[in-house]
């Protein structure tokens, strides 16, 4: 009997435990050019990934596979458990319910308001108008924006559109993140602003992230910062002390150069990634 109880126990406990993203010997070439080579890597629960690179190295084409957009010509991926490379389109629908977008330029849709943005997915699911709006002031809330819920894309600045994708993509309030350079094209100010708002999700709804940037300087702001949920704002951890939760993914001509924590890449002895970083 006390065997019994000991092993309900464990089950629970180790499928916590289990990497929510998992990527194995995965490979993908167009027009018979390799973008992708034998990538393998893992994203466990609560964790960031940060996905940096040059330009044309193979992060967004990541990051379609991830959300089972794409699939690979060889190996597997698996998210939540599930191999999604062998998966049918209605599964992977069931899949993508779980799992929050963030796109580089937004994807609103024009002719919706905001409040209609961010309540698409909750209007695919039948849920109730009242509830589905109560849900997305709270949304708008956590990006700041409920001022804006009757406002229409073409009166937004490039900011504010980018944290009402982020607002569509909690709204579920998905067990996986995928950031798409969030902040493509916009100015430093602007880039801090959204920075933060991934910091705060990362800390207050501890949500397992994957994140593509080109800046280097956002990169490093999310593992050397945390939200203080007291002033609401984000702040240096202090100490020079790192972001546990927080890892980096680099990638070149298709292969990783680079996993690991904060701390090995800044203190890496690689020529190549030590002239990237410069």
């Amino acid at each position: 009997m006390s065997t019994a109880a000991s092993t309900n126990v464990s089950e629970p406990e180790q499928a916590q435990v289990e990497p929510v993203v998992v990527f194995r010997n995965v490979s993908i070439a167009f027009d018979m050019k390799p973008v992708l080579e034998d990538i393998s890597f893992s994203v466990d629960r609560g964790e960031t990934l940060i996905i940096l690179g040059p330009a044309g190295c193979g992060k967004s084409v990541l990051m379609k596979l991830a959300n089972g957009l794409i699939c690979p010509d060889s190996g597997t991926i698996e998210v939540f458990g599930e191999n999604v490379t062998k998966m049918r389109e209605i599964d992977l629908y069931k899949l993508r319910a779980r799992i929050g977008m963030v796109f580089q330029e937004s994807a609103l849709f024009d002719s919706l308001s905001v409040e209609e943005n961010v309540a698409y997915r909750l209007h695919e699911d039948k849920v109730p108008e009242e509830e589905a709006h109560i849900r997305v002031v709270e949304a708008l809330k956590f990006v700041g924006l409920e001022q804006a819920i009757d406002k229409f894309p073409s009166e937004l600045s490039g900011g504010m559109r980018r944290r009402v994708s982020i607002a569509r993509a909690i709204i579920t309030g998905p067990d996986l993140i995928l950031y798409d350079s969030p902040t493509g094209g916009l100015d430093p100010i602007t880039s801090t602003t959204i920075v933060e708002l991934v910091v705060k999700q990362r800390d207050v709804s501890h949500t397992t992230s994957l994140l593509i940037t080109h800046r280097l300087q956002d990169a490093f702001t999310l593992a050397m910062n945390r939200f203080n949920q007291k002033t609401g704002r984000m702040e240096l951890i202090g100490n020079g002390a790192i972001d546990p939760s927080t890892r980096f993914l680099v990638l070149n001509e298709g292969k990783i150069a680079f996993h690991g924590i904060t701390q090995e890449l800044v203190h890496t002895t690689d020529p190549w990634l030590k002239d990237y970083l410069a």
